[in-house]
Parts: structure tokens; C-alpha cells; sequence
């Protein structure tokens, strides 16, 4: 019995010495410039950032690494270290190498400034989709502006004039459509990295203020004013031939808008109202609602003109200006708000978060899920964000399944010191932490599938960090 009680003191004396000195070698360290130059480096940074060529790497010391791209497993990095080494061996020295950073820096920006060009297929936008139907409706509603304002002229009737400033507005604003297609289709620089895509939305949004600024206001004060100063209206023959005209253009315009938009909502799965409220093609929706306005309002212009015809009273025909007005107002308030909630960002629908969030609550590798949201971002793209509780276990077994049991348990028993024990915990610690983010990786791979399923939209990976947040 005194023999037992001997090994048991025996072995917490020695118990309590080795966590002594596992403490004393685990203390904590201070990670100074030294320990950072271990750092890994792409190839790309190190030829950017340290001047030098593809060749010049080809004799530093090449590290595999777990690559943050989809479409590679693994990529080759360098050590920061070495890839300074390099820069001062082919630069001299320091100087010379700031030098030639700024040179590569001046020239950079002077190529921009004076070369840039949009993508080689913003033009080949304007062949399709909604650029094919903003540029048919600039057309349509230029000629339809100059043979209005001419009937204007002729007639003087306060309706045609509201119809030519109408056509004028939409040839305006389908120019600015025009410019915001043109400019979302420009590549990401250093100071937009994420692209101009809702170069749409704000042309959209600036449209709707023109409309009512230039054509709901100008259409109000013409009709007040006739209807303040009244005045005989010459023969309406050739004001009706044009707005028949006006009438069959507009129809044709509006019928390439909705078979686009019906094409659209289709792919997406969206009924033809929801794709319309949710903005889901801002320019498309603009030349939609105008011509659908102008197919109205020359209703309305034909009718108050035809009773002033009928009855010689020129106030019918003031309260068809104020009509029209009154009309391009409410289009005007309707692409005002709709594009100025999709600038915001706005949810996703509740039940196709549920089921985001019901895909990543039943991988074995999640444990908890706090926060999560997902933004509806414009153009087809969401934003997906959630804080993620992994589980640490599974994550190691995940691990441990790929790893050699046997060769793993040779090294756990040629373990004999505490520097051994703490370069084999630090080994395995960091390969189990790029397990962890393989795991990220295929999560994040299930979730763009799902939501690609949900809402027909692509979207990508902007950040993800431990305790632990996923974010698209």
C-alpha cells in the first residue's frame, strides 16, 4: 500500500515538473520584425511590390499553401524574407529599390489617366438585353420628340406640348441609362475594387428626379398656365396624326421592354411584378414605366384635345398637361424609391434565409450560428454574412482522418523533449487550422449552390474571420 501511495506522489511530483516547464517554454512570446519575416508571400505581390521578375523566384524556397480560390486546391508562396533578399540582391539597395517603386507607381497612374478603355464588351451590351431596350427607346423617342414639338409649334395645344417635353425626358433619361450601362461595364480600379455595377441604380435614380423636374414640372406649370391664360387652338389634324404615330412607336418600345423583362423574370424565377418592385434590372424597369407613361398619356392628350375640338373650351386641354404631369410625377416617385432601396440594400426574402440558415445548422461541422444576414446588393449579387461557432472536434477529426495514425503515433513517441512536444503541437495547431479553412471553403462552396438555387444569383466571398464569420 506504501509502495502505491510512493508512485502516486512519485508521479505528481514529475507531473507538476513538466508543467512547470511547459509553462516556462510556452511562456508568452513577443512576435517582433523577426518572426514576421516568416510570413508567406504570393508570387504576384513579390514581383508587384519588390520590382522583380517571374525568374528572379525561381530559386527562393517555394512553400505549398491551402489556396483561397475556388478553383485551385493548393498555390505556391514565398517567404517575405527571402523575397527581400532577392530585391536588394537585384536592386542594390534600398533606395534604389523605393525608386523604382515610385517610377512603376507614376507610370501606372499616367496609363490609366490616358489609356483606359471600358471592357472591349460594354459595346456588345448595347446589341442586348437591356442595352438593346435602352437604345431602341432613345431612338423611338427622339423622332418622336422632334415631330411633337413641331405639332406644338403648329398648334400651339398646351397637351402637345406636354407630350414633346414628355418625349424630350425620356430621351434624356434613356441617355443617362445608356451611360450608366456603359459605366458599370468598366473594370474595378484600386479605388472601386468592387466594380461600378450600380453605375444602373444611380443612373436609374437620377433619371427618376429628371423626369419629374423636367417633365412632371414642366407640364404642370404649361397646363396652370392655360388654364390661367386661355387661349383659341388651331387645327388639331396633324397633332392627332403624330400622336398616332406617337402612340403605335411608343407600343412597339414598350413591347421590347416587357418580352425583356418577362425573359429576365423567367431565368430568375420571379413572377413579372416582383421582378419590377425588387429593381432587379433598373434600366429596363426605367424604359418600362416611361413608355408605359407615354402610352398613357397620349391617351390622355388625345381625349382632352378631342373634347376641346368638340366643344372649342381650352381648358380640356390644359387639364390633359396637367394629367400628363400628373402621371410622369407618380413614375418619377416610383423609380425614386425603388432604386433608392436597392442603393440601400435590402433583406432577402425570410424563408430563403431559413433555409440558408437550415443548410449550415445541419453540417456536422457547425455547432451554433448567431447573426446572420444576407443583403440583397442589386444586379443579381447578395451579400451573406453570418457568425459561425465551429465545432473544434469535428474539425480535428476531420484532420485526423487524412493524417497516417501509425506515423502519427511514431512521432508522439519520439517526443522526449518540451521543445519536441511544443514543434509537434505547433505543427499539427497550424495544419489544423487550414483544415478549419478548408472547412470555411466547402461551406461557403454549398452556400453559393444553395442560394444559386434560391435566387438564381452569383455572388462572391468577401470575408470571412474566426469566431467566426462567413461573409459574401
Amino acid at each position: 500500500m506504501n509502495m502505491i501511495t510512493q508512485k502516486s506522489d512519485y508521479g505528481k511530483y514529475w507531473y507538476l515538473v513538466l508543467i512547470s516547464f511547459l509553462k516556462a517554454v510556452l511562456k508568452k512570446r513577443e512576435y517582433g520584425p523577426k518572426y514576421t519575416q516568416n510570413n508567406f508571400i504570393t508570387g504576384v505581390r513579390a514581383i508587384n511590390e519588390f520590382c522583380l521578375k517571374s525568374s528572379d523566384l525561381d530559386q527562393l524556397r517555394k512553400i505549398k499553401r491551402r489556396s483561397p480560390h475556388d478553383d485551385t486546391e493548393t498555390f505556391t508562396v514565398y517567404l517575405r524574407s527571402d523575397v527581400e533578399a532577392k530585391s536588394l540582391e537585384v536592386w542594390g539597395s534600398p533606395e534604389a529599390l523605393a525608386r523604382e517603386r515610385k517610377r512603376r507607381k507614376e507610370a501606372e497612374i499616367k496609363y490609366r489617366e490616358s489609356e483606359y478603355r471600358p471592357r472591349s464588351s460594354a459595346a456588345a451590351m448595347f446589341f442586348k438585353g437591356p442595352g438593346k431596350v435602352v437604345m431602341v427607346a432613345i431612338c423611338i423617342n427622339g423622332l418622336n420628340f422632334f415631330f411633337k414639338l413641331l405639332a406644338w409649334v403648329y398648334t400651339g395645344s398646351a397637351s402637345m406640348f406636354s407630350e414633346a417635353i414628355h418625349s424630350l425626358a425620356d430621351t434624356c433619361n434613356q441617355a443617362l441609362l445608356a451611360l450608366g450601362i456603359s459605366q458599370s461595364a468598366r473594370t474595378p480600379d484600386p479605388s472601386h475594387p468592387y466594380g461600378f455595377t450600380n453605375m444602373r441604380y444611380i443612373a436609374s435614380l437620377i433619371s427618376g428626379v429628371g423626369i419629374f423636374m423636367m417633365g412632371a414640372g414642366l407640364s404642370w406649370y404649361h397646363g396652370i398656365i392655360g388654364l390661367l391664360h386661355p387661349h383659341p387652338i388651331e387645327s388639331l389634324l396633324w397633332a392627332y396624326c403624330i400622336l398616332a404615330g406617337s402612340l403605335v412607336s411608343e407600343g412597339a418600345t414598350l413591347l421590347v421592354a416587357i418580352n425583356e423583362i418577362r425573359r429576365s423574370a423567367r431565368a430568375k424565377g420571379l413572377s413579372f411584378y416582383q421582378y419590377v418592385v425588387q429593381s432587379r434590372d433598373p434600366s429596363t424597369n426605367v424604359v418600362l414605366l416611361e413608355d408605359a407613361a407615354a402610352v398613357l398619356s397620349v391617351a390622355v392628350a388625345a381625349t382632352c384635345m378631342g373634347l376641346t375640338s368638340l366643344t372649342g373650351n381650352p381648358y380640356y386641354d390644359s387639364v390633359g398637361s396637367l394629367g400628363v404631369g400628373t402621371l410622369l410625377g407618380t413614375v418619377s416617385a416610383f423609380l425614386i424609391y425603388t432604386n433608392t432601396e436597392a442603393l440601400l440594400g435590402r433583406s432577402i426574402q425570410p424563408e430563403q434565409l431559413q433555409r440558408l440558415t437550415e443548410l449550415l445548422e445541419s453540417d456536422p461541422v457547425v455547432r451554433a450560428i448567431h447573426d446572420v444576414k444576407a443583403t440583397d446588393m442589386g444586379m443579381s449579387k447578395v451579400r451573406f454574412k453570418a457568425e459561425v461557432d465551429f465545432d473544434g472536434r469535428v474539425v480535428t477529426r476531420s484532420y485526423l482522418e487524412k493524417q497516417d495514425i501509425e506515423q502519427l503515433l511514431q512521432e508522439i513517441q519520439q517526443v522526449k523533449t518540451l521543445e519536441e512536444l511544443e514543434a509537434f503541437m505547433l505543427k499539427h495547431g497550424e495544419n489544423i487550422i487550414d483544415t478549419l479553412g478548408a472547412e470555411v471553403d466547402r461551406l461557403e462552396k454549398d452556400l453559393k449552390v444553395k442560394l444559386s438555387c434560391l435566387l438564381g444569383s452569383p455572388y462572391s466571398v468577401i470575408y470571412f474571420k474566426r469566431y467566426d464569420c462567413i461573409y459574401f
